[in-house]
């Protein structure tokens, strides 16, 4: 069995060793968070959904993300809060960022802000990821897996 915590079935062995349940925000990885968290085992038990909030509006209408730029802390520490909130989930991720290929509202390709929250708050987490825009999605990707692995072996 795998120990890496970016492997979707070992975060829901974990998940489910501590009775937790998990949503998602995603902007930056447009859904591919949410495909990588359904496909794991028993996901129904525990994934509670995920909002793709791809439009800075969305993010503010549904998220209630402040009139921030949306790739920076304070957004991400939103996008996880707001969703937690909105799908009643023990924990939340939340991605906001730049795939690329260029800059965007002067943040640098590959910036990404990562929003873990729980019942204690929530931490943000900036990385900055290098190559193709598809790279540093999958990186996202598996950054967030790991947070939340992180965040649930905290509570078993």
């Amino acid at each position: 069995m795998s120990e890496n915590k970016d492997d979707p079935a070992r975060l829901a062995e974990v998940i489910e060793a501590a009775e937790v349940t998990v949503a998602v925000a995603e902007s930056l990885t447009a859904g591919k968070l949410c495909s990588a968290l359904g496909a794991a085992p028993n996901s129904g038990e525990w994934f509670r959904g995920g909002v793709v909030a791809y439009a800075t509006e969305v993010k503010r209408k549904v998220l209630n993300m402040p009139d921030v730029p949306p790739v920076c802390s304070e957004a991400a520490a939103a996008l996880a809060t707001g969703v937690r909130s909105l799908l009643e989930a023990d924990l939340a991720v939340a991605t906001t960022g730049v795939g690329g290929p260029g800059p965007q509202d002067g943040e640098p390709a590959g910036s990404v802000w990562f929003g873990v929250a729980t019942d204690k708050g929530v931490d943000t987490i900036h990385r900055q990821f290098s190559g193709e825009p598809e790279e540093v999605l999958d990186q996202t990707v598996a950054f967030a897996l790991r947070l939340l692995f992180e965040a649930a072996e905290l509570r078993v």
